[in-house]
């Protein structure tokens, strides 16, 4: 019951929010579209910066969810990488696009990105880890520090996070499927003839 009902309180703010903008929804929206007390909803929230925080975690699960299923399949640690980084990009477009006016807030706001970042990186760390090492161990892969490829190739995709989601290479003839596809071709193969 208990996990319901802050579930239930995450998802009326997520909508409110992505609707009306995080600075224009209330406490008492969030309360009164949840069919809740005020009283109720401070039972599980502080403020409205920790339901936005929940919000925020609630959509990286998501994320996450759809990485762990790509790093548990029995196919090779190169498949892996490609559609890791693929789904990764995609997973992140289609949580930015369904959050409405959120999105333009997330933009406009670093500290924001920085904090949804932050809630999903050491796992997105973890889980680039352990591609690599598997490739790492299968012979496909050479690295010489499996930490800091992780944490580089992480910090890489998230810095062309907008990038992708506004399609903003479009224009020079390069779509959303090639810009993944070139990020995977050059982290594999670099630009170096061997």
């Amino acid at each position: 019951m208990v996990s319901k009902t802050r579930d239930k309180f995450i998802e009326v703010a997520r909508q409110l929010f992505a609707r009306k903008g995080v600075e224009n929804t209330t406490m008492n929206d969030i309360a009164s579209a949840s069919d809740k007390g005020r009283r109720t909803i401070y039972t599980y929230f502080k403020n409205k910066r920790d339901i936005y925080n929940a919000v925020v975690e609630s959509e990286s699960d998501k994320i996450m969810m759809n990485l762990r299923l790509i790093v548990a399949k029995p196919i090779s640690a190169e498949e892996k990488l490609r559609e890791y980084v693929a789904v990764r990009f995609e997973t992140m477009r289609e949580i930015v696009s369904r959050n409405g006016s959120l999105k333009a807030g997330f933009f406009r706001d670093l500290r924001k990105v920085d904090r949804a970042r932050k809630l999903i990186s050491k796992k997105e760390i973890a889980m680039l880890r352990e591609i690599l090492e598997e490739g790492l161990a299968q012979g496909e892969f050479h690295i010489q520090d499996l930490n800091h490829t992780a944490v580089i190739i992480t910090h890489m995709i998230q810095g062309l996070d907008v990038t992708y989601i506004r399609d903003s290479l479009s224009d020079k003839g390069i779509d959303q499927e090639m810009l993944s596809d070139y990020f995977s071709e050059l982290i594999l193969n670099g630009i170096i003839v061997r």
